[in-house]
């Protein structure tokens, strides 16, 4: 498996580490429901080295990303972040990414662990096939990444930045230093929660995750895994990249339609078109179990006796003590409060189908 340069971190921490995309990752350091709220109440430090950066620079940056990617980032400021889905041909969901924009003729995207190289080449023959006049370059294995997530991340790494964070509205970023190395910090985060991603030197990285949690032992920061991160992400009714989205599921069947801008032209946009005049017949939706029992992925889903769907996510979620989960439903099925009842094991438990997100924080 590969190893981020905060493995030996983890390892000394006694986290339980697993196999994730190839990448040995710590699940969790005590137990998933304590990271969980403790990222709810205080705040957490994930390590998040294994996502992918890629550096496009030169004069047709932006058409290159106009095209490649559905979003219209036309009107994007440099400091400013934007969620955008990369398509195949089908209308299928390569990736969902974020655009940074750096400066007028510089972008990093920031992709997920398993579409790092699938990325990569999907936007590379873009290029090549359009001839746009610029040069793509990954950078993930010099990168180095940390969500730092809860109600006190601010006052923790404000002590660590002269940047002044109060000024670094949601999803836009800073090139600063932390704990004296340069870095990026963007306001953004994967947990539902205020917080921040900080990217520096797979080098440095280590350094800076040290004075973080030296730093934020006072306001009761701790290390989460990716099993909290998970519970987090579904409370806040995100997806997860290869389990409730792949590239066989396009952005119209999952919340990710406000992604599309159909007002230019994009790789994958006539496939969609398609897809879009025919009709879902498939959606995803949110549900929370009204009977015992969590929901798993690949757990049926039913209405009477008529098999309507498949869970995706599901978990038990700390901060609402109920079972959640998103599951594809047949389109006529997917009205919030329909009833349904999911296959857990040999046993029917009901349910029923809910407004996303599940868990919303107050501002």
């Amino acid at each position: 498996m590969k190893k981020t340069p905060l493995y030996e971190k983890h390892v000394d921490l006694k986290a339980k580490i697993i196999d994730f995309g190839g990448w040995a990752m710590p699940v969790q350091y005590t137990n998933v429901i304590e990271e969980h709220k403790t990222t709810r109440e205080s705040a957490t430090l994930f390590d998040i080295c294994h996502m992918g950066e890629i550096e496009v620079k030169g004069p047709q940056a932006l058409d290159l990303l106009q095209f490649a990617l559905t979003r219209d980032l036309a009107g994007q400021k440099t400091g400013q972040v934007k969620l955008s889905a990369l398509l195949n041909d089908r209308g299928g969901i390569i990736d969902d990414l974020t655009v940074y924009k750096m400066s007028e003729d510089f972008y990093m995207l920031v992709t997920n662990a398993t579409t790092r190289e699938s990325d990569f080449l999907r936007v590379q023959s873009i290029l090549q096939e359009k001839k746009f006049d610029c040069r793509m370059e990954d950078v993930s294995n010099k990168t180095g990444k940390l969500d730092l997530q809860g109600p006190r991340s601010e006052d923790i790494l404000q002590k660590l930045t002269p940047a002044d964070l109060k000024g670094i509205r949601f999803y836009h970023f800073i090139e600063s230093q932390v704990a004296g190395l340069q870095a990026i910090i963007s306001r953004s985060g994967y947990t539902g929660e205020d917080g921040f991603e900080i990217y520096a030197s797979a080098d440095h990285i280590g350094l800076i995750w040290d004075q973080l949690m030296e730093t934020g032992a006072v306001s009761g920061l701790k290390p989460a895994g990716l099993g909290a991160r998970d519970t987090l992400r579904l409370e806040s009714g995100m997806m997860l990249n290869g389990q409730d989205m792949c590239e066989a599921v396009s952005p119209l069947a999952v919340p990710y339609g406000w992604l599309v801008d159909w007002n230019k032209d994009f790789a994958g946009k006539s496939a969609l078109m398609t897809l879009k005049n025919q009709g879902l017949r498939k959606k995803l939706i949110g549900f929370e179990m009204t009977g015992r029992g969590i929901a798993r992925h690949h757990y049926k889903v039913t209405k009477g006796d008529r098999e309507i769907g498949v869970v995706t996510s599901g978990t038990y979620a700390p901060t609402l003590n109920k079972a959640i989960g998103l599951a594809f439903v047949v389109i006529e099925f997917a009205v919030p409060d329909t009833e349904v009842s999911i296959h857990i094991r040999d046993a029917l438990s009901p349910a029923k189908v809910v407004k996303l997100p599940f868990y919303k924080r107050q501002k």
